[in-house]
């Protein structure tokens, strides 16, 4: 179907414009907006109105809940708003959605008079940009779970910038730029109702098919005893909560940005229809046959893998590691093939096959080395690009990466690295467009290709074929063509005289891992951490927080492989180089003070990245030291990402150049000779 907007708000009948501008009334006492505007005076005197509401944005993500899908969406939606209501006023560009049909959804739209004035121009858009995002963002924001924080903060800005939030008209013929912002925002809110994305007026995601093939499990209690399919994903239930939903199991066939019908192939499962974009294929699955014993069975790798370099996560192992620039990045190739995989991952000492570099290309200089315990870089990239709970989850993520790109001292604001240097304005709208983009069509083309193939996670995986025992000897306890391959010194059989037999001799014939311990062992966040041993591997657990454990949708192809790299790709694009300014990125994780869920680091770590690519390639490692994803994850997402990126980036470009700007020169003649 095709939902047309009329431009009257006052005529307007349906609910979703009712409830997108609340009544002044329910706001926050203006004695708390007061308090708050010299705050946001002092923290943003510096930068663009869209700057301002991107990190308001980040805040609001911050304290709602953790949904990397929902929140891609927000950011592109938001990223949109504002473009186009920069766009209307530019002499070339064309906005996204202002009079355009875009998937199902057909905005109607007559054209404005643009101010020939500069000073007055750049007046407008600045009014129209704040108006569009204030109103979107308090009708993403309003039922969150933050909204008594997020909503005054909405409030203060638009005080702060001068704005008067009584004004709701959405007539943009009356002229004003504050009319042309709600107009704006109004479209995108009905946009969003049509946008496949099953949204409701609540502002949540319900679809209506998905149930999972395997019954929850409890990851307090051992084992994994009520699994019955080891291919795909398994919900959890923590805390005797009720079981997790898979996220967005629909989120294939939203509507996307630059992803084509090309791209696309639609599958019919069990009745249902499935959209997958950029298909790679299916992931492998489990030997049960006996063909391929032990780690000759590629799931079993694959999944023996995150076990083991679970291993590396305790600082007193007495490894020490360069984690600088000159010993870390510069990946040249990807593998491309079971046997490349293997080769790619160190399946025991962790890491994967890079060289380093050998200069800084700014400075002309060797990186510094910075040698740490190989247990806190593994567990600060772990804690650095969780992007769980109270994040601005994996999308917002980027959106830190490159404000912070933006604000580096001396960086020039060049499209492409060439050109003329833009105003803050201008740069700010178009790249959050570029990545809002990329982030949303990442997770359209991730989400489909998680929901088709409904893939395992470790903790499901780790569990069960060590309930089944081991697939490596048949002449050694335990043996079962399913269970867990034998890795001497991290994967082994539980033997009569360990100190993991029990009393009784109960756990003999048991599987064991050399692993980290897991929450049970953190006394007290603050001042003790788990460490790595000889664990009953029934009782795995991966590197998160015991209230988070794993996300709650299938495993293939991991979200933040795809969207760091997609983003790097981005970032590359639009500087016009694959390096951060200076030649390097860091991230300062202070001594005993950063990690989350136990203490650490055991000495101060800086995270240096060369390349945004060499950010992306750590994002991804990330999540096998965390226990959310395998290798099988992980590669296919870096791939997805090289191509999703450079798509979006490419499409955004003809908006930038416009063909329409004459027409919309045209209207505003017209109407101004009326």
């Amino acid at each position: 179907m095709t939902f047309e907007c009329d431009n009257n708000f006052e005529n307007q009948n349906s609910i979703i414009f009712r409830i997108s501008l609340e009544n002044l009334e329910s706001m926050k006492t203006i004695f708390t907006i007061l308090l708050s505007i010299p705050l946001y005076l002092t923290s943003t005197a510096q930068q663009s109105v869209a700057r301002q509401w991107n990190e308001l944005l980040l805040d609001a993500i911050r304290v709602d809940v953790g949904r990397p899908i929902v929140h891609a969406r927000n950011l592109f939606h938001v990223s949109a708003v504002m473009y186009d209501a920069w766009a209307i006023y530019d002499d070339q560009a064309d906005p996204f959605l202002l009079g355009k049909t875009v998937g199902d959804y057909t905005c109607n739209f007559d054209g404005i008079a643009v101010p020939s004035d500069e000073i007055l121009r750049k007046a407008a858009q600045e009014e129209t940009i704040s108006y569009a995002t204030y109103r979107l963002l308090r009708h993403r924001f309003k039922n969150s779970p933050g909204a008594a924080i997020s909503l005054p903060r909405f409030d203060s800005l638009m005080v702060a910038l001068g704005y008067d939030t009584a004004v709701t008209s959405t007539d943009y013929l009356d002229g004003t730029p504050a009319s042309l912002g709600n107009y704006i925002a109004l479209s995108c809110m009905e946009f969003g109702l049509v946008d496949h994305a099953d949204e409701d007026f609540n502002y949540d995601f319900e679809d209506s098919y998905y149930q999972p093939l395997n019954a929850p499990l409890n990851p307090g209690l051992p084992g994994n005893p009520d699994i019955t399919d080891l291919n795909h994903w398994q919900p959890l239930t923590i805390n005797s909560a009720s079981a997790s939903r898979f996220l967005g199991p629909q989120w294939g066939a939203v509507t996307p940005f630059a992803l084509t019908e090309q791209d696309l192939t639609t599958y019919d499962k069990n009745g249902n229809i499935y959209q997958v974009y950029h298909d790679p294929g299916l992931p492998p699955v489990i030997d049960t046959t006996g063909a391929k014993t032990g780690l000759n069975d590629y799931y079993k790798w694959n999944f023996a893998l995150v076990a083991i370099w679970s291993g590396h996560l305790d600082p007193r192992d007495s490894v020490m590691v360069d984690i600088s620039p000159g010993s870390v990045g510069n990946l040249t190739s990807l593998p491309a093939s079971e046997s490349e995989m293997r080769e790619f991952y160190n399946l025991v000492e962790g890491g994967v096959v890079d060289t380093g570099y050998t200069v800084n290309p700014v400075t002309g200089q060797p990186y510094e080395p910075q040698i740490v315990p190989f247990g806190d870089f593994s567990r600060v990239l772990a804690e650095f690009w969780a992007d769980g709970p109270k994040s601005e989850t994996p999308p917002g993520h980027w959106f830190t990466i490159l404000n912070y790109v933006s604000d580096y001292p001396g960086f020039e604001k060049r499209f492409e690295g060439e050109g003329a240097l833009l105003d803050d304005l201008e740069w700010d709208v178009k790249s959050y467009l570029i990545l809002g983009a990329a982030m949303h069509d990442v997770a359209v083309a991730v989400w489909g290709i998680k929901s088709y193939y409904d893939y395992i996670r470790p903790i499901s995986a780790i569990r069960a074929m060590a309930d089944l025992g081991q697939s490596s000897d048949s002449f050694k306890l335990s043996y079962h063509s399913g269970g867990l391959p034998l890795v001497p010194g991290h994967i082994e059989v539980v033997e009569e005289g360990d100190s993991l037999a029990g009393d009784m001799n109960e756990n003999v014939g048991k599987i064991k891992l050399y692993a980290w311990k897991g929450p049970d062992h953190i006394a007290d966040p603050e001042s003790t951490f788990a460490g790595v041993g000889w664990i009953l591997a029934e009782n795995w657990w991966p590197y998160q927080r015991p209230s988070f454990v794993t996300p709650p949708s299938a495993g293939y192809v991991s979200g933040h492989s795809t969207f760091s790299r997609a983003a790097a790709e981005v970032l590359t694009l639009l500087t016009g180089t694959p390096y951060f300014p200076g030649g390097m990125g860091v991230f300062d994780a202070p001594k005993n003070e950063y990690l989350v869920f136990e203490d650490g680091p055991s000495v101060a770590v800086e995270l240096q990245w060369a390349t945004y690519r060499d950010a992306s390639d750590q994002a991804s490692l990330s999540r096998l030291w965390g226990g959310i994803h395998p290798p099988i994850d992980d590669i296919p997402g870096r791939q997805l990402g090289m191509k999703i990126g450079p798509q979006v980036f490419f499409k955004a470009q003809e908006f930038f150049r416009g063909n329409q700007h004459l027409l919309r020169v045209v209207q505003s003649t017209i109407r101004l000779s009326q």
